[in-house]
């Protein structure tokens, strides 16, 4: 598995996480304040759409994770 599907499974797991915190109809609702968490890693994929640059990418490299080319 290359460094690129890590990023997209590890942010969408991060999103679907934060979405069952924090949506109050959720059996496993803690706060609203789980929505920043949600913002930050959307926010964080746009700005990698435009810049390049994800630190988790830069993570997965330096343990050896090959990247997609």
């Amino acid at each position: 598995m290359n460094a690129d599907r890590i990023v997209h499974i590890v942010a969408g797991s991060f999103i679907l996480l934060s979405l069952l915190l924090a949506v109050e109809g959720s059996p496993l609702f803690v706060s609203r304040y789980f929505f920043l968490l949600t913002a930050f890693v959307g926010l964080n994929l746009f700005q990698s759409g435009f810049t390049n640059f994800c630190p988790l990418d830069s993570i997965l490299r330096k343990f050896g994770v090959r990247g997609s080319c």
